[in-house]
């Protein structure tokens, strides 16, 4: 068996609503069967828009750098670098940062997911 290793800086990043993503993990990349990895930066001032959920599975956050909030069926929590958020099977969700500088997120699937298998919400944004 060989050590399959991918360097995020070799992938392109896509820009969506809020964020650039990079797809580090999946199927296509590495031949993962059972998660999906993906890297996220949050420019200053932007939400992952729109809110969304997970139908089929969970996802895991990780603040690697910068400082937010995260809104899970409308409750509100603070996050800032080394904080992991469970995003539950279904749970409607959103994250936004709040800080001076861009945030870097790396969010895990399990199992593997991709924008397909993603269900929006574009009228749930964070309470005022």
């Amino acid at each position: 068996m060989s050590v399959r290793i991918v360097h995020e800086g070799d992938i392109d990043e896509v820009a969506l609503p809020g964020r650039y993503m990079r797809w580090l993990v999946n199927a296509e990349r590495l031949g993962a069967q059972h998660l999906s990895v993906c890297t996220i930066r949050v420019a200053p001032g932007e939400k992952v828009r729109p809110a969304h959920a997970h139908p089929n599975g969970e996802e895991l956050i990780y603040i690697i750098r910068g400082s937010g909030r995260v809104v899970v069926d409308g409750a509100v929590e603070a996050v800032k670098e080394g904080a992991a958020v469970l995003f539950p099977q279904g749970s409607v969700h959103m994250l936004q940062n709040t800080g001076r500088e861009d945030m870097k997120v790396i969010c895990f699937f399990a199992p593997p997911s991709n924008l397909s298998t993603y269900k929006f919400f574009d009228d749930v944004d964070f309470p005022e």
